[in-house]
């Protein structure tokens, strides 16, 4: 018994050290649609390319030549966006893009085959006020820090989506783990906190990260400092939008090791761009359009020490 055993431990060091380099066909190319376009007054770009391989890490270029317009359907309103050296984009002049509570039609047209996606655009709550608290030094950062929050409350209404984005100095917190999403006042549509301050999750924990400190080990940089900024945008998704998101969340937030022997499989997100006529066309990417909502601050020491009084 004591060899059986000796013999398996050989086998899986083996299988452990091995290295292999198989070689992969080349996959399909699949046209990727990357329409996100929202409310604020600056250019709106859609993105139109195709898919490349998995090891390949060049940026994907443009399918050029393409036909690009959406139309809401409320107003009969028609935007086109123009073809420039890396995208497509629609400029706004005096005002934005669409209206909430309209709904919008996106037609791609590439090498005579048209592909078409419908979004709504959502409501967003205004953000009251961003603010931040003062936290003595403690376990995790070795001396006096502040966190940050910003109040906002879900609209009465049951069904809306959003997803906030938080930049800190200016830096866009968008790791996997950042990625900030709400379904009315909390994470799904089966908790019951409609028309509700967001959750502390939502409102604080995503927007305080702590980095590792470059030179001493096992210790934290605290989230804020004194001459810090946080501005935050809520962004309405739409309901596929907002699947979508989860499913590329659980594709990119990867676990690693052999964590990964019980993780969900590596597959394409779901869509909602399809082709026109010819249903075979392989597609993928997404079309949302969201309405914004925006607030910034920067923690001065006037904030600091009267944060530190209310302490």
């Amino acid at each position: 018994m004591k060899n059986i055993f000796l013999t398996l431990a050989t086998v899986f060091a083996f299988a452990c050290e091995t290295e292999i380099t198989p070689k992969l066909n080349a996959p399909a190319e699949i046209i990727v649609v990357d329409a996100w376009v929202n409310q604020k007054m600056e250019p709106q770009k859609i993105r139109i390319t195709r898919s490349q391989p998995y090891f390949d890490q060049s940026i994907p270029k443009k399918i050029p030549d393409a036909h690009v317009v959406i139309e809401d359907l409320n107003s009969g309103e028609i935007y086109e966006f123009q073809e420039e050296a890396e995208s497509y984009f629609w400029y706004p002049t005096d005002q934005p893009f669409g209206k909430v509570g309209h709904q919008y039609k996106l037609t791609v047209t590439v090498d005579d085959q048209e592909f078409e996606a419908f979004s709504l655009m959502g409501r967003v709550p205004p953000i009251d006020s961003i603010i931040f608290h003062y936290n003595p030094k403690d376990m995790i950062v070795k001396k006096e820090y502040y966190t940050a929050e910003f109040v906002a409350s879900d609209p009465a209404g049951a069904g809306d989506a959003y997803w906030i984005k938080a930049w800190k100095n200016g830096a866009f917190l968008g790791n996997p783990g950042e990625l900030n999403m709400a379904y009315d006042a909390g994470f799904s549509a089966g908790q019951p906190v409609d028309g509700q301050e967001f959750i502390i999750p939502i409102r604080k924990d995503f927007m305080n990260p702590y980095d590792p400190h470059p030179e001493k080990a096992n210790e934290l940089l605290p989230p804020y400092e004194v001459g810090d900024s946080l501005y935050v945008e809520i962004h309405s998704l739409d309901h596929l939008a907002f699947d979508f998101l989860y499913g590329l969340y659980f594709q990119i937030a990867r676990p690693g090791g052999f964590a990964e022997l019980f993780s969900m499989p590596l597959a394409n997100t779901s869509t909602n761009i399809y082709p026109v006529g010819d249903e075979d066309t392989p597609v993928t990417g997404f079309f949302n359009t969201s309405a914004v909502s925006s607030r910034g601050l920067k923690l001065s020491e006037e904030l600091a020490k009267a944060s530190m009084k209310a302490h």
